[in-house]
């Protein structure tokens, strides 16, 4: 077993002191975004497009997910791309939509965060904001995020290990933000069947070393429509707190991730597979030994 030791921070005088994000107790935090609590009992799926491309697109979406039982929106307005050339995001005009979306669908919604100067018009629309993987550690970043008190959700580099991820998380409780939810959404390995490799082992040493809520991205992690609702159903097996999944009306048509977009039928089978949330499962099993 892995020593909580490894996520413990030193002060500038050379002493050290226990990180905020040790568990320390048989309690969890629950983050709750609007009205909906993350680390409870009960599982929580995020779902929605990985970018927003128009009103219709990103609604229906909202609308259709809803009534298959997500309870968080998930949507892009700011977008990370590898590629200069690639659709960069609609921006502010993105996020009214977001907004617009998640109310006609009675949801709170979740979207990225990329930079320092976005903080306020982004906390303007948002419920949650998500730091993606390539700025888990862009600290100033963290610092003003930590000054919000919004829920984040904080998204584990691709070559990051757990006490990196981890100490990322740090940050933002240092700077009086309890509200955080780890993400784990796939690292690089030597394997590159997939986009990623979904590290489920580590959402489980996660789990152990923090009292902080963890849920899992299969779309990001694997790339592949057609495993992501067995990567789900694994992920709440381990004990992940939930899952956050991109969905879009016609896949084929998206403007980024479109390989890894679940259309409405695929998230209602995936859907179907969760009917009875794992977590519940094992606490049942728990209360019959005892």
């Amino acid at each position: 077993m892995l020593d909580a030791g490894v996520i413990k921070n030193s002060k500038s005088n050379g002493s050290m002191t226990e990180s905020l994000v040790t568990r320390r107790a048989e309690e969890s935090t629950v983050v709750w975004v609007g009205d909906v609590p993350i680390g409870s009992d009960e599982a929580v799926v995020m779902a929605g497009p990985c970018s927003v491309e128009s009103s219709e697109q990103v609604t229906s979406t909202a609308l259709a997910v809803r009534e298959l039982g997500a309870v968080i929106l998930r949507g892009g307005a700011y977008k990370p791309r590898t590629s200069p050339y690639d659709f960069q995001g609609l921006g502010v005009e993105g996020l009214q939509l977001l907004r617009e979306a998640g109310d006609a669908a009675n949801m709170p919604i979740v979207t990225e965060i990329m930079s320092e100067d976005d903080v306020a018009i982004v906390c303007e629309y948002a419920d949650m904001l998500q730091v993606g993987a390539r700025n888990m550690q862009n600290f100033a970043l963290l610092k003003k995020l930590a000054r919000t008190r919004k829920p984040i959700l904080l998204k584990r580099g691709p070559s990051a290990t757990v006490k990196e991820w981890l100490s990322a998380a740090e940050y933002l409780l240092h700077g009086g933000n309890e509200n955080v939810v780890l993400c784990e959404r796939g690292i690089k390995t030597f394997d590159n069947s997939l986009r990623n490799t979904l590290d489920l082992a580590a959402v489980a040493l996660a789990k152990e070393l923090t009292h902080l809520p963890v849920v899992v991205d299969p779309s990001h992690a694997t790339g592949k429509r057609s495993i992501i609702p067995a990567c789900a159903r694994a992920a709440l097996a381990i004990g992940a707190d939930g899952v956050i999944v991109e969905v879009h009306p016609e896949p084929e048509k998206a403007w980024s991730d479109g390989a890894q977009s679940l259309t409405f039928e695929n998230f209602a089978e995936l859907m179907s597979g969760l009917r009875v949330p794992m977590k519940s499962v094992v606490s049942n099993v728990s209360a019959l030994v005892m």
